[in-house]
């Protein structure tokens, strides 16, 4: 798996949530698929985040742990994992560490 996206297009413009604790950038490759890349900073509570389509979340760097829709138990994932959420759902994220991602809109 490539370390890189060649061949974007990238939003200037940050998406910013959480009082800045969720950063990231909008990227459309060539094909028009759309993917984020952005940082989550440890918090002392959860970020929860709405979904419109299906998402894959790739950790690159980085433990969080994860609980997607209304499932009742959390994981943990770990740099070079990634989970999957379904479109129209939600998922509630808590770090004591940075972490950096990568959300393929599929």
């Amino acid at each position: 798996m490539s370390n890189q996206f060649d061949f974007v297009s990238i939003k200037k413009k940050a998406n910013v949530h959480y009082e800045g604790r969720s950063i990231s950038h909008v990227i459309e490759l060539e094909d028009g698929t759309k993917k984020t890349l952005g940082v989550i900073l440890p918090s002392d509570k959860a970020l929860i985040f709405k979904t419109h389509v299906p998402e894959r979340i790739e950790i690159i760097s980085g433990k969080c742990t994860v609980q997607i829709g209304d499932e009742l138990e959390a994981k943990i994932y770990s740099s070079g994992e990634s989970f999957n959420v379904p479109e129209n759902s939600k998922f509630k994220i808590t770090t004591d560490e940075v972490i950096d991602y990568v959300c393929h809109l599929e």
